[in-house]
């Protein structure tokens, strides 16, 4: 397993099976995010986006928090930046939550602690979401004054608009089970059990096929906005009939009919292990 960091914000892990731990580190400030974590979290996703052996991305947070969300003393500072700095400011942590939302691989959540504003935002924009029993979230922004703008779209997108009305303008405290409920937690585990989990299904995510995975991900977000008709119709059939006639499709068909395992779930030639154990990514940095 190498480490690497671009940043302390951001530390790096990368198992034998191309599965990266991202994990946000700023313990003492429960892993708020400053201008740096937000540079660093963003060049560390444009940088898997480009590396075709890298399977799978987890992030998680060091020390009892997940993620407290953007940092308060430096958005109390924004009042003497001016409207220019203000939106550049706004702006690259926008670009920072699009860029794990539509980043090309299969994104989990491991979340325990406290999870807050734009921690739920993170929670919201990545793929699958494993949170620990004892984990809290909170939509906090509108206790100070302040909105959840550039979370909305994938928070919203997790929980729906009308549980977003509730944890927006309540601002409430809710809990692991209440996150599972309203669909921004897919899993519950016990604390000692979350890196089992999180491995678990990393063993699912490196059988897939990587391609596939990608087209998925394009897939649901036009599929959840697309009015039923000719014109999605059309698309997905003209996309499934693409899909089918690629390398990785025919290897997934061929695989299937010789009962016999497609080749991506081959571990590399580094690894050691059988690939369907793929639980080795489950370490934190």
């Amino acid at each position: 397993m190498s480490k690497a960091a671009t940043s302390t914000r951001v530390l790096t892990t990368t198992d034998e099976y191309g599965n990266v731990t991202l994990t946000l580190n700023r313990p003492v400030v429960h892993n708020a995010f400053d201008p740096e974590m937000v540079r660093a979290l963003t060049a560390a996703l444009r940088g898997i986006a480009k590396d075709k052996s890298i399977r799978a991305v987890v992030i998680n947070g060091a020390g009892k928090s997940f993620c407290a969300g953007a940092d308060i003393a430096h958005m109390r500072q924004s009042a003497r930046f001016t409207k220019k700095q203000n939106f550049e400011g706004a702006s690259e942590s926008a670009r920072m939550f699009h860029a794990l939302y539509t980043l090309n691989k299969p994104t989990i959540a491991a979340v325990h602690g406290a999870v807050r504003g734009g921690g739920c935002g993170i929670v919201a924009a990545c793929d699958i979401a494993i949170a620990t029993r004892t984990a809290t979230f909170r939509l906090s922004e509108v206790k100070i004054g302040v909105i959840p703008a550039m979370i909305s779209p994938y928070v919203i997108g997790a929980i729906g608009e009308r549980q977003s009305r509730r944890y927006m303008l309540s601002g409430e405290t809710f809990d692991a089970a209440e996150a599972w409920r309203i669909g921004l937690a897919h899993d519950i585990v016990e604390e000692a059990d979350l890196q089992a989990r999180v491995g678990t299904m990393l063993g699912q995510l490196y059988s897939s096929g990587p391609q596939a995975v990608h087209a998925i991900k394009q897939l649901i977000p036009k599929g959840a906005h697309s009015l039923i008709g000719p014109g999605i119709v059309n698309a997905t059939a003209k996309l499934i009939a693409s899909i089918r006639a690629t390398p990785e499709a025919q290897e997934g068909l061929t695989a299937f009919l010789e009962k016999r395992k497609p080749s991506w779930t081959e571990p590399p030639k580094s690894g050691v292990a059988k690939a369907k154990g793929k639980g080795k990514g489950k370490k934190k940095s």
